[in-house]
């Protein structure tokens, strides 16, 4: 997902391209979950539950929601440490401000912006790092679907288009993972097979360009050289995302309606998979339709289940999105510096 951003052209030019279509194609496939979701119900009475809720039931779900943030950045610092070794308390800012880059940006772009915040602060390669980012969230999909699977069982679904969705996000993960052990586990003859391909199909001018960023991009798989690293990435991936549900079940206290752990573990797997669909900056539309079809499968009412998954991706939203505009202030940066971290991806 983050790679695709490296290919952007550098410079006001790739950040405009961005702008144009990429923006447009996902702020029309949000409008189109939008529709889905809200077509058929009346507005005054989702309005009507949101002025309802107890929204103090917010407060713990954002200290969680933040813990969860916390063990991300643990988490990435030993995927790092084959490149270099960050204290959490450094590194902790620059996820935070890669997390508001993907709320306000298309397409995850973010990704590419907490890369090159490191790059920037601590001289990690970005190529490096966004390969860690990109195992990151491989893990993160193979949580989700480890959560579907266990949920199911308890709280199965008769659908269609959720088991459609496991088996396609199934193969995809587990052949992502299953190509990124393989590229750790023999990196010479991968960079040996990308040079290959690279002297026949890539013209000239770009080749050495081209191989100097896999070889970095190889040199950050390195994490997944170790069984010990591999485990501590999958455990901490597993605590993650328990605490991202527990978020969700404190803000569910705020709304007149209870459903089981493992409800909110399938809502959270099935959301977080959407989500990778592209949209527009905040997972607009592809966060909200599938939660509130989740939610009614299990006698949920469709007002109710709307309110509360408006006001919980607001809740998920809101506080890192703030949080990480701080940061991006307190390290001098402007939105500008996205197309700076485009056109730098290139040559680091």
């Amino acid at each position: 997902m983050a790679m695709a951003m490296v290919s952007v052209s550098g410079g006001g030019e790739g950040i405009l391209r961005l702008k144009k279509w990429q923006l447009w194609v996902g702020i029309a496939i949000s409008a189109v979950f939008m529709w889905l979701a809200l077509r058929g119900m009346k507005l005054a009475d989702v309005w009507e539950g949101m002025q309802q809720a107890r929204y103090g039931w917010l407060l713990p779900g954002v200290l969680a929601y933040f813990v969860g943030v916390w063990v991300r950045t643990w988490r990435w610092d030993y995927m790092l440490r084959p490149l270099k070794h960050i204290p959490v308390s450094r590194l902790f800012p620059v996820v935070v401000i890669g997390y508001m880059g993907n709320n306000v940006y298309p397409f995850r772009a973010g990704e590419l912006l907490r890369s090159y915040v490191l790059y920037r602060r601590e001289g990690v390669p970005i190529s490096a790092s966004l390969a860690t980012v990109i195992v990151e969230r491989v893990f993160d999909g193979l949580v989700m679907l480890l959560f579907v699977f266990v949920a199911l069982p308890f709280t199965p679904i008769p659908s269609a288009a959720v088991q459609n969705l496991v088996v396609i996000a199934s193969v995809a993960f587990f052949g992502a993972l299953l190509v990124f052990f393989g590229l750790a586990a023999r990196p010479r003859q991968a960079q040996q097979l990308a040079q290959w391909f690279t002297i026949r199909l890539i013209p000239v001018r770009f080749q050495e360009p081209l191989l100097g960023f896999i070889a970095r991009f190889l040199t950050g798989l390195d994490s997944l050289r170790s069984f010990r690293n591999v485990l501590m990435i999958f455990v901490t991936s597993i605590i993650i995302w328990l605490l991202e549900t527990l978020k969700y079940w404190f803000v569910m206290h705020a709304f007149p309606f209870e459903v089981s752990f493992f409800a909110l573990m399938l809502m959270n797997g099935v959301v977080n998979l959407m989500t990778t669909i592209p949209s527009a900056p905040g997972y607009v539309g592809t966060f909200d339709t599938p939660g509130i079809n989740v939610l009614t499968l299990y006698g949920v009412v469709r007002p109710v289940a709307t309110a509360y998954t408006l006001v919980l991706h607001a809740a998920l939203w809101l506080p890192i999105t703030l949080l990480g505009a701080f940061y991006m202030v307190r390290e001098g940066l402007g939105w500008a510096d996205f197309g700076k971290a485009v056109k730098v991806a290139k040559e680091v």
